[in-house]
């Protein structure tokens, strides 16, 4: 799960950093202001944002509505919003922002919060397209149209149905994004196991006709992990 958080205040961000990372296992980045947060590469699923930031403490920065409303055209992110004002609720609605918590954050509120996004999150990944951003505009690739995806060094390679994309993402992270029909055959590969042919100790025929690295101490997790799939 790829989760930002986003508030003006240090202090702020280091405790909802802590707790979300406690709570739902998963790295969280942090931002200081709303056009930091606009301009990172990486696509999230969980946004923990502030409605009130202040920029760089220099001058004024993006609100968080206003943050909000531009990921939203790019975004299907769910976004809570943690806020010490509770006057810009329906804004937050018009966003349509999964949860609304006041500062002083209740923080058993806040986990009960978090969980219920990871489950909606989970349920969602099922059907949900992956999204991308390659040559500066995102992209959206069913997870169906994906032979498999390789590493070239901060970047990965998709190869598709409809061509290669190129984007910067850690593999770990589309893994996780991608589920439970890939399986990691490589530290450098990641196969879509319905695009399976054939495979024997050392690789794996797609259908596509590409072949791809099989680690010796992956064989037998790649065995059962294609039995399971198969049935």
């Amino acid at each position: 799960m790829n989760i930002a958080i986003c508030d003006d205040d240090s202090i702020m961000r280091r405790y909802l950093q802590n707790v979300t990372e406690r709570e739902l296992h998963a790295k969280a980045d942090l931002y200081a202001s709303g056009e930091a947060l606009l301009a990172a590469e990486a696509a999230y699923d969980l946004i923990l944002l502030d409605n009130c930031l202040d920029g760089d403490g220099k001058k004024a920065g993006m609100n968080g509505i206003e943050t909000a409303r531009t990921l939203r055209l790019r975004s299907e992110a769910l976004l809570i919003f943690i806020t010490a004002i509770g006057d810009y609720v329906y804004d937050a609605y018009d966003v349509e922002a999964f949860h609304y918590l006041l500062k002083p954050v209740d923080e058993a509120k806040l986990c009960e919060v978090l969980r219920r996004a990871a489950d909606k999150i989970k349920e969602k990944r099922k059907d949900a397209p992956l999204l991308v951003r390659a040559n500066g505009k995102y992209i959206r690739i069913q997870k169906e149209d994906i032979f498999y995806a390789e590493s070239d060094g901060r970047k990965i390679i998709l190869h598709t149905r409809n061509g290669v994309v190129s984007y910067y993402e850690k593999m770990e992270r589309l893994e996780e994004t991608l589920g439970s029909g890939f399986f990691r055959s490589h530290r450098g590969y990641l196969v879509n196991l319905d695009e399976v042919l054939g495979y024997d100790r050392t690789g794996i025929t797609l259908k596509c006709g590409d072949a791809v690295f099989l680690a010796r101490q992956k064989y037998n997790d790649f065995v059962a992990a294609y039995m399971e799939y198969l049935i």
